[in-house]
């Protein structure tokens, strides 16, 4: 998103090799599960898969030695912090929270053995790390009624009664990135716009929703549609000066954004750069880029800094603090704690319903219309079409901050967001 610096020149060679660590890959495939029958137990709760007596079992596949495996390690810890928590306080339904780990790695075909492995004996998700990893598991979540959060947030996930995306989904934040843009940084009618964007669901669905929104400001986009694995972003630079781009929007991976921040202003390209959440991580507040982006760069996001005053965030960070003192608290933190909560409330509601049962599970959450875990805005599940929350926040980087992000603005709807949403259903 923005701001103007200034900094002596950083070559296009230098970034590559300082984030060649935060290269992202990507991939797909498929998997199965089997149910398991249902039964009914002393307390009277019906119970399935992952539930019995004394256990409710739940499980995350994500990425602990793959690209995203700071980012694992960050869910996996802030959501074993969630279950000690409930288990010290007496449980859910009279039982102790577990949660099976298992690392795919980021790799689509380790992650569908492992969901074969783990499926039978959980009764949801509360972690699904990677876009091919939910890709290629969809059919199979659907088929075993396994509620499932994923770490992805593409509008093509939206529709299936098991997966839930917390949160926006990516045009939703881009239409919040464009308002931004148009609000503040002095963008007008014929104006043209850059969007970076990966390949595949994420920069697709985020190009759907930028799009739309430069149309109804009289603003044209530049599109530049790049890999996974392009980490120089040097040529589209190149062309976007060549296009006399005034901003440039960015839907990709922490390494491209820094890349194209950094190159972007050794060149000449000093203009406004509002990315997506997942194309920021704290590390990059260590790289050649970290002067650039903290002149230029501003990210929209379903979720506030985690250096938010917000007294849930406050209260979440000083608890992690101290039982991982040797752990950064990161984005991740906050996005593993929060979806335990809501699954949390999800179990206590479908307990209090009388069944523990997968269905059940499904449920329970998709009747929760004003899921509020205080470390955010409200989630509406009802409709399994739209997208569980529509406010977003603006952050910017902040090397001295907690998670080198800080809140610029509060959470709020994008003008047109409603009529965006009617117009793709």
């Amino acid at each position: 998103m923005n701001r103007t610096h200034h900094r002596h020149r950083t070559p296009a060679s230098v970034l590559a090799a300082a984030l060649a660590a935060l290269l992202v890959t990507a991939t797909g495939c498929s998997s199965k599960a089997d149910g398991g029958s249902d039964s009914q137990g002393a307390d009277g709760v019906r119970t399935g898969p992952g539930v019995t007596a004394k256990t409710i079992r739940l499980g995350a596949l994500t990425d602990l030695t793959g690209p995203y495996a700071t980012l694992g390690k960050s869910i996996v810890q802030a959501q074993q912090m969630w279950a000690d928590e409930t288990n010290a306080a007496g449980g859910i339904c009279g039982r102790k929270v577990e949660i099976v780990v298992k690392d795919h790695g980021y790799d689509v075909q380790k992650a569908v053995t492992a969901y074969a492995d783990l499926a039978p004996d959980v009764v949801a998700l509360p972690q699904v790390i990677g876009s091919p990893v939910v890709a290629a598991l969809l059919d199979d979540i659907e088929k075993d009624h396994l509620l499932t959060f994923p770490q992805a947030w593409a509008a093509s996930l939206l529709g299936k009664e098991s997966v839930q995306v917390i949160g926006t989904t990516y045009d939703v934040d881009m239409l919040a990135a464009v308002d931004f843009l148009t609000r503040t940084q002095g963008l007008r009618k014929g104006d043209s716009v850059g969007h970076v964007y990966f390949e595949g669901d994420y920069g697709a669905n985020a190009l759907q929703g930028s799009t739309w929104a430069a149309g109804k400001a009289g603003l044209k986009i530049v599109p530049q549609k790049i890999k996974a694995t392009d980490t120089d972003l040097s040529a589209q630079v190149s062309a976007l000066s060549k296009a006399g781009v005034k901003a440039v929007l960015i839907s990709a991976g922490p390494a491209q954004t820094a890349s194209l921040v950094g190159v972007a202003a050794s060149r000449g390209l000093k203009v406004p750069v509002v990315s997506s959440a997942p194309g920021f991580a704290p590390q990059l507040m260590k790289t050649p880029a970290a002067p650039a982006l903290a002149a230029m760069l501003h990210l929209v996001s379903a979720a506030p800094a985690v250096s938010s005053d917000l007294p849930g965030v406050r209260k979440m960070v000083t608890a992690y603090g101290k039982k991982y003192p040797a752990s950064p608290v990161d984005s991740g933190v906050l996005s593993g704690y929060n979806a335990a909560q809501l699954l949390g409330a999800d179990l206590k509601k479908a307990c209090a319903a009388g069944g523990l049962t997968r269905e059940d599970v499904v449920e329970a959450h998709r009747a929760q219309k004003n899921a509020d875990t205080g470390l955010g805005s409200p989630q509406d599940f009802s409709d399994v079409s739209r997208p569980a929350a529509l406010e977003t926040y603006v952050l910017k980087p902040d090397a001295k901050a907690v998670g080198a992000l800080v809140d610029v603005e509060d959470a709020h709807r994008a003008p047109g967001v409603t009529d965006y949403l009617a117009s793709r259903s």
